[in-house]
């Protein structure tokens, strides 16, 4: 824990530790350099039984040769899209993307035929990999209607078929000189237009984040890492792959969260950490109430995404016995910018989400003076880091709204800080939805709700919720009460199931502002006040 005194809502960059050149492959071939036959990954059946497993050394090998076949068939800075759970060819392409030059963009296996199509077509990619199907996603299927009329892509591959995966082109086998600055990953995210918005980000950004997160949160080779968060999330190819890769720890990859299941795991598999979502640990201590397990190897869990409340905090201190750390962090930041040393008080991992990480440089500004706040005060949270994204794919103009001439990163989130430099997330300036710690965006929600013909208008706001955080509503203004199974599924025809709201509201009309918008946040006071709208069934 930084020991400082701070006069102003501004954290100076800390430099107790390096910020390393070297890029994803790089530093793979050094841990397998290192650490050979040290357990590097272990693949997880849907049952919890352990599949396969890789040493570091095998896993190189597997990435090599992976990255000796893409190289033939692909030139360097190309961009590839992988589409799949978390599955062993993920953490593949992951580290023969970064061997041979190539730049992964990130995709979630629930996306439905228009969603993949956008991320195919704003990233220019080449290449599509694939499974046939997740959770009863027809992915083979969806891939056909989100690929037609795609002139630029020339590959669609299945993940699980070997001979394609590894199948060679006419291209010379020669690995290109991959450089820390250069591009290794594109992770989408939206903001309040509801327009992803491709994050691109390099080797530096990436493999150094994973490092100082994990270090804080005392990651080493002794470690145990479950890594059930999504591969296509930062938390789960960056702060979870990459930084178990750079403490050479074990990797159990988790293709879905499962309270049961996850349990066993921590008893057999001895478990020492992972980062879960406040809902996911609800889940688990319900678990073990019922059916108590050997859980003495947790160390310690880090967990944001949602508010962390202060009930959980002790029942997991309690119950597991382990350090639980709150942590912030956006994408555009590779992901993480804050985390709670272990020295934090119960209070402070409540209230806070930590203290910024080394080399890190955080400021809480006045949104519309862009001018640095006494201590204490409301305002948007900023950074300034290696960390910081090269930029939005494509778009300069979003680039430039994001991060300004000095170089900092404007997060869209309102915050304090104290003293000490603890940041405190109090809300939102866009009106992202974090549920369950996914993020979902209002206007991409509401332009589906708004083609039902029953829906005049609609506005989508986050309602408060113990357990995931948020929960999407949907308010509704429209001649008749609509249906809501239709609305339902309307909703589900055309977006990831997630993203359908939970709760359904019909009004008579919606607070506006003089100049005729929507105030969201007043919809939201006035509902949680039980003065506004029919809720349906």
């Amino acid at each position: 824990m930084y020991k400082l005194q701070l006069t102003t809502s501004h954290f100076p960059k800390q430099k107790d530790a390096d910020i390393r050149d070297i890029t994803v492959g790089g530093l793979l071939r050094e841990v397998a350099g290192m650490y050979p036959d040290a357990t590097a990954m272990v693949d997880i059946a849907d049952s919890g039984d352990c599949g396969q497993s890789w040493t570091y050394g095998e896993l190189l090998g597997t990435a090599e040769s992976l990255a000796n076949a893409l190289v033939t068939r692909f030139e360097a800075g190309e961009k590839v899209v992988v589409w799949a759970p978390n599955i062993p060819e993920w953490i593949f392409m992951e580290y023969a993307c970064g061997l041979a030059g190539l730049v992964l963009v990130t995709a979630n296996p629930s996306f439905q035929a228009s969603e993949l199509k956008y991320v195919l077509e704003q990233s220019g990619a080449v290449g599509l990999f694939i499974v046939d199907r997740f959770r009863g996603n027809p992915m083979e299927e969806i891939a056909r209607q989100a690929t037609k009329g795609n002139t630029r892509l020339r590959e669609v591959v299945n993940l699980e078929d070997g001979d394609a995966l590894y199948a060679h082109g006419k291209r010379a086998t020669i690995l290109p000189d991959v450089q820390p600055d250069d591009a290794a990953q594109i992770q989408y995210t939206s903001g309040t237009t509801g327009f992803p918005k491709g994050a691109v980000l390099s080797h530096k950004n990436l493999v150094n984040n994973a490092r100082l997160f994990c270090a804080r949160k005392q990651v080493g080779s002794h470690s145990v890492w479950a890594n059930f968060m999504p591969l296509f999330h930062t938390a789960g190819c960056a702060t979870g792959a990459l930084g178990c890769l750079q403490a050479a720890c074990k990797m159990l990859l988790i293709k879905r969260f499962d309270a049961d299941t996850f349990a066993r795991l921590i008893e057999e598999q001895g478990v020492t950490t992972c980062f879960a979502v406040p809902t996911m640990l609800f889940n688990l201590l319900e678990s073990l109430d019922k059916t108590p397990r050997d859980i003495s190897s947790l160390e310690v869990i880090t967990t944001g995404g949602a508010p962390v409340p202060p009930e959980l905090v002790r029942r997991v201190r309690d119950r597991l016995g382990c350090h639980l750390l709150s942590a912030f962090g956006q994408t555009e930041h590779s992901p993480m910018i804050c985390l709670n040393p272990v020295e934090a008080t119960q209070e402070q991992i409540v209230e806070t989400a930590g203290q910024p990480l080394p080399q890190t440089e955080v400021s809480i500004r006045s949104p519309d003076e862009n001018q640095v706040l006494p201590i204490g005060e409301v305002g948007e949270i900023c950074a300034r880091s290696y960390a910081v994204m090269i930029g939005y794919n494509d778009n300069p103009d979003a680039t430039a709204a994001a991060v300004d001439r000095d170089g900092w990163l404007h997060t869209g989130d309102l915050g304090t800080m104290d003293e000490q430099g603890f940041v405190r997330v109090t809300g939102r300036v866009k009106d992202m939805i974090i549920r369950g710690g996914e993020n979902h965006f209002p206007a991409e929600i509401e332009a589906v709700l708004v083609t039902h013909p029953d829906v005049a208008q609609v506005a989508v706001v986050g309602l408060p919720d113990e357990k995931w955080g948020e929960v999407i509503a949907a308010f509704i203004l429209s001649d008749n009460v609509p249906d809501v199974e239709q609305l339902r599924t309307h909703c589900r025809a055309i977006m990831s199931p997630q993203k359908t709201p939970s709760a359904w509201v019909h009004v008579s009309d919606f607070p506006l502002t003089g100049s005729g918008k929507v105030q969201k946040f007043a919809i939201r006071e006035k509902f949680l006040a039980g003065n506004y709208g029919r809720v349906l069934q």
